[in-house]
């Protein structure tokens, strides 16, 4: 799919002196009155949004949903400093100054406007089938909804924009919404996206928002919500449709492979072109790993780097170990005290390591957003929490697929415990683990025991590191925004 256009720089939301989130270029493509007149602008300005998307997967979103968690920290270079901040992210030492928190969220935000302005807009633009119209709003309400889905569950209740912000006159808000008032527009955004989009694509057009896509995510809100009744029925429906587990684990995350029968929605990268590549192995790799490994000439970013508890967590069979983690050995891992716990070995991320690269900082590889083995963990959990069905026939093809042998019947805690750590090790270093946390209530304990596990053995880590407490489960309101805006700050910060 080709997903960034030339003018997609033109966005309708410019971060300038004025208003850091809803500050706006009234002549940029986004917002232009001579703009939405035809179907096929308003197909390029919806391409525009999945650049968009992109900009964000690209970016430092994954330290505040991966790093931030138990599944990776980072590798500290005390000659370099640049990166200090994401490391009081996964240590906890956050403040409302942070510069990776407050652009995750300004960029959430300028995401949530590209789709606002199409959804604002489409109504008055005449279309030679309404099929048409209806699958571009779906798309654009699939993304929005996606987008708050993310701002909630990081800082809670947030504005609620859902109309386009064409002046800085309407830029101006104190209101925060409630997170029951967030969720609600969600429900309906995807809702809304379900009925109107297709099952699938063709060509050019596969990795589009589907309908798939959209009741993955929505049985997603609903088991966050805990609402497993309708977590179920939801999360069957995808079942209906036309997805399965490819045989090997690995195929999911090979460039060679992608949009394949187990993709529901992925961020869609091309090393083709240097606006649409990834670039995810070149942050996540060894610092030092130009050395040794394949397909390297500059430097790594060192970030993301799997935990021993993560290393440690895959059963003894399980195939997904060597598809998802590799070990870096070279001399020179002695400099660098992570390297300890592994025998003189680091360990990196597998899944976005595909050499050889052409370019430094060009990849290849799509960001998954929602595999179908999610549907099945979450609709085994959804199964397990209601009491009633079986949750086996969802959980053991995961394990089978694995390698690993099929669970027998469990009691319901027993399984409760059982599928936390399937979804861990299935879902590892693809965002979805802080999310998991916060989602089954176990953030505080997990991540205070980590933070243990952690300060014993890197001596680097002051006393404050890993002190967790309730009130750091949100991430706070960037400082600016509370400056320029008024908005109310989360308790504690």
């Amino acid at each position: 799919m080709k997903t960034k256009i030339s003018f997609i720089a033109l966005l309708a939301i410019a971060l300038n002196g004025c208003n850091h989130m809803l500050d706006v270029k009234p002549n940029s493509f986004s917002s232009g009155s001579n703009y939405y007149t035809n179907e096929g602008q308003v197909l390029r300005a919806v391409n525009g949004c999945y650049g968009v998307l992109q900009d964000l997967y690209r970016s430092d979103y994954w330290a505040m949903t991966e790093m931030r968690a138990d599944n990776t920290n980072y590798q500290y270079d005390e000659s370099d400093r640049g990166a200090q901040q994401r490391e009081e992210i996964d240590e906890f030492l956050t403040t409302t100054s942070n510069n990776y928190i407050n652009s995750t969220w300004a960029q959430l935000y300028r995401n949530i406007q590209q789709s606002n302005v199409i959804l604002t807009r489409i109504d008055a633009v005449p279309f030679a089938n309404e099929a048409t119209k209806k699958q571009y709003t779906g798309e654009a309400k699939f993304l929005r909804a996606l987008y708050y889905f993310h701002l909630v569950r990081l800082f809670g209740g947030v504005p609620l924009l859902v109309k386009e912000v064409a002046g800085p006159e309407q830029a101006s808000t104190s209101k925060r919404a409630s997170v029951a008032e967030v969720y609600a527009q969600i429900i309906a955004d995807a809702t809304d996206a379900a009925a109107n989009l297709p099952a699938s694509y063709t060509g050019a057009d596969v990795g589009r928002a589907t309908k798939g896509a959209a009741l993955t995510l929505l049985g997603d809100v609903y088991m966050t919500m805990k609402d497993y009744p309708k977590a179920v029925t939801t999360l069957q429906q995808v079942v209906a449709l036309n997805y399965s587990l490819v045989p090997e684990y690995g195929d999911n995350f090979d460039p060679a492979k992608k949009n394949n029968a187990e993709s529901i929605f992925a961020v869609q990268f091309n090393s083709g072109l240097e606006t649409e590549s990834s670039n995810f192995i070149f942050v996540f790799g060894p610092r030092n790993g130009k050395k040794d490994l394949t397909g390297f000439n500059g430097n790594l970013g060192g970030n993301n780097i799997p935990t021993p508890g993560i290393v440690n967590a895959y059963e003894a069979k399980d195939k997904r170990k060597a598809a998802s983690i590799a070990m870096y050995d070279s001399p020179t891992n002695a400099a660098f005290a992570e390297s300890a716990a592994f025998g003189g070995k680091l360990p990196f991320i597998k899944k976005f390591y595909h050499p050889p690269y052409a370019l430094d900082g060009r990849a290849n590889e799509n960001w998954p957003v929602y595999r179908y083995s999610q549907v099945l963990l979450m609709l085994a959990e959804a199964i397990n929490e209601t009491g009633t069905g079986d949750p086996l026939p969802y959980i053991n093809p995961v394990r089978v697929r694995a390698g690993l042998d099929p669970l027998p019947a469990l009691s319901q805690t027993a399984f409760r415990d059982t599928v936390f750590h399937e979804q861990r090790v299935e879902l590892a270093f693809e965002d979805q683990r802080w999310y998991q946390l916060l989602r089954t209530g176990k953030a505080v304990a997990v991540m205070t025991a980590h933070g243990i596990e952690e300060k014993k053995r890197l001596t680097r880590l002051s006393p404050a590191s890993y002190n967790i407490q309730p009130f750091q489960l949100l991430y706070p309101i960037p400082e600016r925004e509370i400056r320029l805006n008024g908005f109310e700050q989360n308790t504690g910060w």
